[in-house]
């Protein structure tokens, strides 16, 4: 399973979205950057579907033009004018060459979703690898309008309730993919959260 942040030349504000190859392409997440479907057709003929994480604008800016360009299945928790698929807790999805779980984990977002497989994670914005509050676990922002740090606790608690002893890949939403022992990372993301100390000293 080949995975591509087709993102990551961004210039300007945008989540990282993942070109996932394999059986059955799937594209987590859209992403905000102009021209994004262009950078994936350079990769691939077809894709398959989009996985959605949520749908905070920088995930989901430029949803249209993929699906316009590559006609691909939507798959997502919350309604969407364009969705083929409702993904809810516990369901079943194939991404690249793996069978995902969807872990409905909001807090960050109302409509939030996990994937995990026995080898790899999705984590969305629910906890990041790093990001400009904490490195090596961190968890999603909670202070606007809408979030809540109780939520993304125990979404986080369900996380590692529900993720497998073998997940050694973890792409995140934002920050950097981490490759090792991703429970760790996680245990440390809890952790921090569960101060329930500001992320940022602007909250």
């Amino acid at each position: 399973m080949r995975v591509t942040n087709v993102t990551a030349d961004a210039e300007t504000f945008t989540c990282n979205a993942y070109l996932v190859e394999g059986d059955r392409t799937v594209l987590v997440d859209a992403g905000s950057v102009a021209g994004v479907e262009a950078v994936v057709a350079d990769r691939v003929d077809d894709v398959d579907a989009v996985a959605l994480t949520h749908q905070h604008g920088d995930h989901v800016g430029q949803l249209d033009a993929v699906l316009d360009a590559f006609d691909a299945d939507l798959l997502c928790y919350d309604d969407h004018p364009r969705r083929t698929r409702e993904l809810r807790d516990g369901d079943a999805l194939r991404i690249g060459d793996e069978a995902f779980e969807a872990i409905y984990s909001p807090g960050h977002a109302d409509d939030h979703l996990a994937f995990a497989s026995d080898s790899t994670i999705f984590s969305g914005d629910v906890v990041v690898y790093s990001d400009g509050a904490f490195d090596d676990g961190s968890f999603g922002r909670t202070d606007m309008a809408g979030q809540s740090r109780e939520r993304e606790i125990e979404s986080i608690r369900t996380i590692l309730d529900r993720l497998p002893e073998g997940v050694e890949h973890m792409y995140a939403g934002h920050g950097e993919p981490f490759h090792g022992s991703v429970r760790e990372v996680i245990e440390r993301a809890l952790a921090r959260a569960e101060r329930r100390e500001p992320k940022y000293p602007d909250e």
